[in-house]
């Protein structure tokens, strides 16, 4: 019984419909040559040999096209099943580009060679990107979205201490990472893991793998790098101690030693007073100057920190530049911008700076000029000088480091400290144009 709905027609397959037509073309030509053959003057026996001839002619004739046909096109699917298997090793033979079929199956080799160029290079990008991630000196973890380990390097094995083997698949909870996933993107955190204990920075933040979302764990450790840091500030700090403490403490050494034999002597000398009156003064003048030393390096660890609020940038620097009377200063007027700053501490910073740029100046008989641009999110103040330039930049912001007669070399350090305290930042480096120095002081808007 039908159902009531209409039945689809079988469709005729390509082959089949190849074998119809091409009989159908050659039936007028075959059905009007027995004709003639069948009712001509020819015996009975000829007129079956000629028509079986006929028919077996045909039958080659049909199966030589259908050959010709479907064996380019059976190629042409092998090797499109080939390339999707990722096999780009086989090509077609009868490619060729003077003909359709031959130009069709030219473009599949071209396809074929185009494609395994790019596995290749997929599979040595691959191989690098997985090179350099196991030598990558911090943590690396990929989760799934079911927070399911998928991807690890060889610092996460030696900070879990387990082989790749025993930790993929292993839940997020289960490595005592499940934490980092659900606070912050980015942070430090004090851990204990099975490989290590410390201070530790994370990043993590969303991929895709054939479009399912994936979570990129980074975890390094913060701790030998702080280590290094302080080992190294110690050194510096132990160093220009060491240095400031001999070069007062050996000319009072060597005094001390001379006075001691002078009362020492029998009779004294008659000029013993004068002796002991000049090294008395030159043990007070050492001792005062490593006094005001250690006073000025204790101003390095007493910056207090900034009190915010608006402050019009434009009107703090005209105030500023007019402090300096040595040398006029040229201020290139800027847009209105208000920041959020300790507005002491930033005109400090800035008195430091264009005291710098104006002795550098006096020495060429240059002049110095200041102005401020908008920038994204930040606004910069650039200070430039035409004096001599700087040389040995590398010392710059090193405390006591100076270059000038009589300079205390904290300037500049204090200058960084309050820019970065007001997360800014502060470089100086010689102009490209001219000789001369360029301070650029950054801060946020």
């Amino acid at each position: 019984m039908s159902d009531g709905r209409p039945r689809r027609r079988k469709a005729v397959g390509y082959e089949r419909r190849i074998v119809v037509v091409s009989l159908l073309a050659s039936l007028p030509g075959i059905v009007a040559a027995l004709l003639l053959v069948w009712m001509g003057d020819f015996t009975a026996r000829l007129a079956w040999t000629v028509t079986a001839i006929l028919m077996l002619v045909l039958l080659i004739a049909l199966y030589s096209l259908h050959e010709h046909l479907v064996h380019p096109l059976r190629t042409l699917s092998n090797i499109l099943a080939a390339l999707r298997e990722e096999d780009y090793s086989i090509r077609s033979r009868g490619a060729r580009d003077d003909d359709a079929l031959g130009e069709v199956l030219v473009e599949v080799n071209e396809l074929s060679a185009m494609l395994r160029e790019q596995r290749l290079d997929a599979m040595e990008a691959a191989a690098l990107v997985s090179a350099v991630i196991s030598e990558i000196d911090a943590a690396i973890f990929v989760f799934d979205g079911e927070r399911r380990l998928r991807l690890v390097n060889r610092a996460a094995e030696r900070l879990l201490d387990r082989p790749t083997e025993r930790l993929l698949g292993s839940h997020a909870a289960e490595l005592d990472l499940d934490s980092l996933l659900s606070g912050d993107p980015s942070g430090t955190v004090e851990r204990s893991f099975p490989g290590g204990s410390g201070r530790f920075g994370y990043r993590w933040s969303l991929v895709r793998e054939k479009g399912m979302p994936h979570s990129l764990l980074v975890v390094a450790d913060l701790s030998r790098a702080l280590r290094e840091e302080e080992r190294q500030a110690w050194q510096r700090l132990v160093r220009v101690l060491g240095h400031e403490l001999n070069n007062s403490l050996a000319p009072i050494k060597s005094i001390s030693e001379s006075l001691e034999r002078v009362v020492a002597k029998e009779p004294l000398p008659s000029d013993w007073r004068d002796d002991l009156g000049r090294g008395l003064g030159i043990i007070s003048s050492r001792a005062d100057t490593l006094t005001r030393f250690m006073s000025t390096y204790a101003s390095l660890t007493r910056l207090p920190p900034p009190t915010l609020a608006p402050v019009d940038l434009g009107e703090l620097i005209r105030r500023v530049s007019a402090l300096e009377q040595r040398l006029a200063v040229a201020v290139d007027p800027g847009p209105r911008i208000r920041i959020r700053a300790d507005a002491a501490q930033i005109e400090q910073l800035l008195i430091n700076l264009l005291r710098n740029a104006v002795e550098a100046a006096l020495q060429t008989g240059g002049g110095v000029s200041i102005s401020w641009r908008r920038r994204p999110g930040a606004v910069e103040i650039s200070i430039l000088d035409e004096g001599p330039g700087i040389s040995g930049g590398t010392n710059l912001f090193v405390p006591f480091y100076t270059t000038k007669p009589g300079g205390s070399g904290i300037g500049l350090v204090l200058s960084r400290q309050i820019a970065e305290a007001h997360g800014g930042s502060l470089t100086l480096e010689n102009r490209e144009e001219r000789t001369g120095v360029e301070a650029l002081l950054r801060l946020p808007v």
